[in-house]
């Protein structure tokens, strides 16, 4: 797998769209309980346990991110961990997969 992937909501509108991800606030207010932040505040980089996660500079609602795996030893179980709980849908931007958990 590659090392870069985007993540999208697994929920989907009546019209076959994702639903989006939340706000830009509510995204990096849930995500810092999981031990992943900005380096400064207002930051469009969060970084967690083995992941870096790049949110768009927008201030709408947030459709998708792209997340990137720092450290492969340890991104996985963050990775799973917070798809789950957030009902992402994270895909391989190589090869197209998704890894729904």
């Amino acid at each position: 797998m590659s090392k870069q992937f985007v993540i999208q909501s697994r929920t989907g509108n009546d019209d076959g769209t994702r639903v989006p991800l939340g706000n830009r606030q509510e995204i990096v207010d849930s995500l810092g309980k999981f031990n992943t932040a900005a380096e400064i505040p207002g930051g469009n980089v969060l970084w967690g346990p083995g992941i870096r996660i790049e949110l768009p500079p927008d201030e709408g609602e947030i459709q998708q991110m792209l997340l990137f795996i720092v450290e492969d030893e340890i991104a996985w179980l963050p990775i799973v961990r917070l798809a789950k709980q957030f009902d992402w849908s994270v895909m391989d931007i190589e090869t197209g997969r998704e890894l729904q958990p």
